[in-house]
């Protein structure tokens, strides 16, 4: 790798995960740990004079991004004036700039895929944060990938897989949308593209713009977690079995969780080569994961 790559937010799942597929192929990170009182844009510049990047690969917000139920918008507004100097610092400096976003910054009401040329009409707090995110970065730094990512499945105890084995191990049944679906994508999965779509940049290809990937086999909330409770049934087999199927507009969730978030991934493939990988395949070791670091936690 020719490029000096910065990656901020190598300590959560998604980039240790990166920094762990990165070194498999030779791939090094610059992984600042980050300051006590957060990344400002002073301690950002100054980090950038010291590191002098090619490439940022943005991660730093990925846990309230990808994973959180509580979203806190005194944070995003900070962290939405945090990319907006970091996406104006890249295009002084001619550096490219790597930023994820999400399925959030759609309505879903599409019943087909989404793909990068449609409108986003973000319906929650969450997913308005994204979409001006995005545009930031659009409008400030030319040189920028962004990469829009299906549900991210990671071992955190509090993302998104912890909290339906919580539910399940807590509550006589577990309730699940039969009529929600999108893109289950393991976090391992994510970091591959990541890694795939650095190593083409760092040939000097100028393959700016927006892209999507999800997991292979877009599915129900309902399948996904049955799928997913059958595998943890073998690290704890007092769980819950009594899955129930209930409508999209049953959940508290409703007005803020896009009911229907399938993404289109011909683009990336088009302009990468990046295929889509079936998210089944990773269930296990996902759950390997997630049981052996509950063990360890304990």
């Amino acid at each position: 790798m020719r490029m000096r790559l910065l990656l901020l937010g190598g300590g959560n799942l998604l980039g240790q995960s990166l920094i762990e597929q990165g070194a498999l192929e030779g791939v090094e990170f610059h992984t600042p740990k980050p300051p006590k009182e957060g990344w400002n844009p002073d301690n950002l510049a100054i980090l950038l004079q010291e590191v002098q990047p090619n490439c940022i690969i943005n991660l730093a917000y990925y846990f309230d991004w990808f994973q959180t139920r509580e979203v806190d918008t005194a944070k995003l507004s900070s962290q939405i004036n945090i990319i907006e100097h970091l996406a104006k610092l890249c295009h002084q400096q001619s550096i490219i700039l790597f930023q994820p976003s999400s399925y959030r910054v759609f309505g879903g009401t599409r019943i087909t895929a989404y793909n990068e040329e449609d409108e986003p009409l973000p319906i929650s707090v969450l997913g308005q944060a994204l979409w001006q995110m995005e545009q930031i970065v659009a409008e400030e730094c030319p040189k920028h990938v962004l990469v829009r990512f299906g549900w991210l499945l990671d071992y955190s105890a509090d993302g998104k897989v912890g909290r339906l084995i919580k539910r399940a191990e807590t509550l006589p049944e577990v309730q699940l949308a039969d009529d929600r679906r999108g893109n289950p994508t393991p976090v391992d999965d994510a970091a591959r593209v990541i890694l795939g779509i650095l190593q083409q940049l760092d040939c000097k290809f100028e393959l700016w713009g927006t892209y999507h990937y999800g997991g292979m086999e877009a599915t129900s909330s309902l399948a996904w977690g049955q799928v997913a409770l059958a595998e943890a049934r073998n690290y704890d087999k007092n769980l819950t079995e009594n899955i129930i199927a209930k409508p999209h507009t049953d959940f508290n969730d409703a007005t803020v969780e896009p009911q229907y978030s399938v993404l289109a991934c011909k683009k990336i493939l088009h302009t990468f080569g990046i295929k889509q990988r079936a998210w089944r395949a990773a269930i296990p070791e996902l759950f390997k994961l997630f049981y052996n670091h509950s063990q360890t936690d304990k």
